[in-house]
């Protein structure tokens, strides 16, 4: 088997998709958290929706491609299919969108948590082995079956303790904070163990490889990080200005502050609207 380098650009990469892959938890449990406490389904539908773009976008399918940055075959060049890519990235925002939708709305039941996970879990699976497919190189690509069975049991309890998560967590940024690094680090976890199992067999009489270089990915990489974070937050901005304007239930409340009664000359305490 020739030479892989998982980490050509020593701990860069990784920290860099650790970091990604933290961000978009976070920001996807905050749109989580909101859609339990918003009003009715159609604000609920609209915060799951930034979760799964947050989540599947930003904290998987973007730390997956950082991370494949750094992996490098010094006796062959690498190369990606951009529609092949492309469908990657569908797999990982629809499939954590419907494992949301599904958990995030009736009732709470471990029954749909486990169900929600499994499917999740697999349209993750789903994500990287596409990725993982449009990827060329002069040669052939297998994987070690063990290794892949065991990517595919970290992504589905990754993804139920993610999903366990966006639907339970409470105690403010503190419980939010954790439970986000605990997200990356099962996500990056999960990727890099799915690319232990990976075997190259090089083949010096293969066609010349064709498709977009790595290089050249970190364009739409960043374009689609951030144009997902911008419009995540424009969109969860004008969202919460909507619901504090047509639920303005807590500024009432600080409204109803008593306010000390002023006292006549003789002491005492006249009634509003009488002076």
């Amino acid at each position: 088997m020739p030479e892989i380098h998982h980490f050509a650009y020593g701990w860069f990469n990784p920290a860099l998709a650790y970091v990604l892959a933290f961000c978009g938890s976070l920001t996807g449990l905050v749109c989580t958290t909101r859609a339990r406490a918003a009003g009715t389904r159609a604000r609920r539908a609209r915060w799951l929706v930034l979760g799964s773009l947050s989540i599947g976008g930003a904290a998987i399918w973007l730390m997956h491609f950082m991370a494949m940055l750094g992996f490098d075959i010094p006796a062959s060049s690498i190369r990606y299919d951009p529609t092949i890519t492309v469908a990657s990235l569908v797999f990982a925002v629809v499939t954590v969108g419907l494992g949301l939708f599904f958990v995030g709305t009736g009732r709470k039941r471990v029954s749909k948590l486990l169900v929600g996970g499994v499917f999740t879990g697999s349209g993750v699976v789903a994500m990287h082995y596409t990725g993982m497919y449009a990827m060329r190189i002069s040669g052939q690509i297998s994987y070690d079956e063990g290794l892949v069975l065991a990517s595919v049991v970290i992504a589905i309890v990754a993804a139920t303790v993610a999903l366990w998560f966006t639907v339970s967590v409470q105690g403010g940024w503190k419980s939010l904070l954790a439970a986000a690094a605990i997200m990356a680090a099962a996500v990056c976890g999960m990727h890099y163990t799915a690319m232990a199992a990976l075997r190259v067999q090089l083949d010096s009489t293969a066609a010349p490889v064709t498709g977009m270089t790595p290089t050249l990915l970190i364009v739409p990489i960043f374009i689609i990080a951030a144009a997902t974070l911008l419009g995540s937050f424009v969109s969860a901005l004008q969202a919460m200005t909507q619901e504090e304007f047509e639920y303005p239930g807590p500024v009432a409340a600080r409204a109803l502050v008593r306010v000390p009664r002023p006292r006549t000359s003789s002491g005492v305490h006249s009634a509003p609207g009488r002076d």
